[in-house]
């Protein structure tokens, strides 16, 4: 078997996560993280749709990490969501790092919403 090495060129893939922290580039973030083409940042959470929405020319995607466990998006951020064109997809945080990961590194417009497991 021939194994390539993944080069994800100037984007930032999670490395890894764990109690209330990402690790993203290689940096540490503690609490909800948005990955986006224009850089990582805190996530103030369902409520905080702004930067999502002004990112909706810049994604294809976007993963929505719900957690530990898969849930459904709120109505009013879906609908949100919805209304901007901006598809979401909602998975387990965990699924939604490696999701994401695939995706970028295949050189895809995704972005990365997150909440902590």
């Amino acid at each position: 078997m021939r194994l390539h090495e993944i080069v994800f060129n100037d984007s930032q893939p999670v490395d890894g996560y764990g109690p209330g922290f990402f690790r993203v580039g290689g940096k540490v973030i503690e609490g909800a993280v948005l990955v986006l083409p224009t850089g990582v940042t805190n996530w103030g959470g369902m409520d905080d749709t702004a930067p999502l929405i002004a990112a909706k020319d810049d994604l294809d995607i976007l993963f929505i990490g719900t957690g530990a466990d898969i849930a459904h998006l709120p109505e009013g951020f879906r609908e949100q969501m919805e209304e901007v064109g901006l598809a979401a997809e909602a998975m387990s945080s965990p699924s939604a790092c490696r999701t994401f990961n695939i995706l970028l590194s295949e050189g895809r417009r995704v972005g990365l919403a997150m909440l902590p497991v």
